[in-house]
C-alpha cells in the first residue's frame, strides 16, 4: 500500500470516528437529567412559588409539570425518536450550527461560535508558534551542550515550568502583575482581549493593545507544552546523534555540524511532528481555565458556559467542530510523518 492509499484509508476512518463521538455525546444530552426542559420547568415552579398561597403553589406546580412538559419537549424537538433527532441535528441543522441557543434564543449556535473564533485563533496561533520557536531551539541547544552548566540550569527552569499547572500559574501572574493584591505591580490588565476603543485607531495601536492583554495568558498557554516539547526535542536529537548512520557519516569525513544539521536534525523532528496537527484544535478550542481566569471571550469560555447552562445546542455544535478539527489535525500529523521520514514504507511484506 503506497502513501496515498494510506492517507485515503486514514481519511475514511474519520467518518466512523466522528459519528461514534457525536452519537455517544448526543445520546447523553438526551438522557442525562438537568436538560433544558427541566430547567424551564424549574423556572416555572420558581415563578409559581411567588404566588399568594401554598395551595395554589402545589396545584400550579403540578399543573405546570404535567401540561407543559410535553409542549416543551415538542418545542425542543425531544418528542421524536432519538435517531430522527440525531439525523436532523447532523444533516438538516448542519451539525447543530443552525439551532438557536437555549440561553440566547435570538442567536444560533454558529453565530455564537463565529463571534468567538477570532479570539481563539489569535491566542492559538501566537501560543503555537511561540511554543515551537522557543522549545525547538532550546532543545537543540540542550542536546548540543549535554551535561553542561547550561543544560543543568535550563533543565531546572523547564521542570519548574512543568511542575506548575497552567491555572495556578495564571492566578500567580494575575496576582503579581495585575494589581489584584495591594502593593504589587499593576502592569497588565486584569483580563479581556483588547481595550474598548471609542473610535477608529491605527492598527499598530490596536496590535500593541492586544499584545498587552495577551502577554500573561500566552505565557500560561506556552507553559503547558514548554517542558514536554523541549525535552522531546533534546532526547530525540541525542538519539539521532548517537545512531550508527551519524557515526558512518562522520567516519566518511563529514564535519560534526554537517552530520548534525543535514542528517540527524531532520530525523529528530519526527516525534515533534506529532504536535503539528494539534494546531487546528488549539486554534479553535481555546482553554477553559485560562480564558475564565483572564475573562477572555474565546471558545473555551463559550464551551464552559454552554455546559454549565445546559445549553446543549451550543455544546454539541462546539463538540462537532472540535472533533472535526482534532481528526483533521491527526491527518496533518500523519502527513508530516510521511513528509519528514522517507523511511516509512507501506508496501506489502
Amino acid at each position: 500500500m503506497d502513501r496515498f492509499a494510506y492517507l485515503v484509508r486514514r481519511l475514511l476512518l474519520v467518518i466512523p470516528t466522528f459519528l461514534g463521538i457525536t452519537i455517544v455525546c448526543f445520546s447523553l444530552t438526551r438522557f442525562l437529567p438537568g436538560g433544558p426542559v427541566e430547567i424551564q420547568l424549574a423556572k416555572m415552579r420558581a415563578a409559581g412559588e411567588s404566588g399568594p398561597s401554598a395551595a395554589t403553589v402545589a396545584g400550579g406546580a403540578m399543573k405546570v409539570t404535567e401540561e407543559y412538559r410535553k409542549e416543551l419537549n415538542r418545542q425542543f424537538g425531544f418528542d421524536r425518536p432519538i435517531y430522527v433527532q440525531y439525523w436532523d441535528w447532523l444533516v438538516t441543522q448542519r451539525m447543530g450550527m443552525r439551532i438557536h441557543s437555549y440561553q440566547y434564543p435570538n442567536k444560533t449556535a454558529w453565530q455564537l461560535i463565529r463571534s468567538r473564533i477570532p479570539v481563539s485563533v489569535w491566542f492559538g496561533l501566537v501560543s503555537f508558534f511561540l511554543s515551537y520557536l522557543i522549545c525547538i531551539p532550546l532543545g537543540i541547544a540542550k542536546a548540543l551542550r549535554h551535561r553542561t552548566a547550561f543544560d543543568a540550569a535550563s533543565s531546572l527552569l523547564v521542570f519548574i515550568g512543568y511542575a506548575i499547572p497552567s491555572f495556578a500559574l495564571a492566578m500567580i501572574l494575575k496576582m503579581l502583575f495585575c494589581g489584584t493584591v495591594e502593593g504589587l505591580g499593576d502592569i497588565f490588565p486584569l483580563g479581556g482581549f483588547e481595550s474598548d476603543f471609542a473610535g477608529a485607531v491605527p492598527w499598530t495601536t490596536r496590535l500593541a493593545d492586544r499584545a498587552w492583554h495577551m502577554f500573561l495568558p500566552v505565557c500560561c498557554y506556552v507553559s503547558g507544552n514548554f517542558a514536554v516539547l523541549t525535552l522531546m526535542m533534546k532526547n530525540s536529537l541525542l538519539d539521532q546523534i548517537s545512531s550508527d548512520y551519524v557515526r558512518t557519516v562522520l567516519a566518511k569525513g563529514a564535519s560534526r555540524p554537517r552530520a548534525i544539521w543535514l542528517h540527524a536534525f531532520r530525523n529528530a523532528l519526527i516525534p515533534i511532528a506529532t504536535g503539528f496537527g494539534a494546531v487546528l484544535r488549539v486554534l479553535f478550542a481555546g482553554s477553559i481555565i485560562i480564558e475564565s481566569i483572564f475573562e477572555i471571550p474565546g471558545m473555551g469560555r463559550l464551551s464552559w458556559d454552554a455546559l454549565v447552562g445546559r445549553d446543549y445546542a451550543v455544546f454539541m455544535a462546539l463538540l462537532a467542530l472540535t472533533s472535526v478539527l482534532q481528526l483533521a489535525g491527526n491527518l496533518v500529523s500523519d502527513f508530516c510523518y510521511l513528509f519528514i521520514d522517507p523511511r516509512l514504507h507501506f508496501g506489502k511484506d
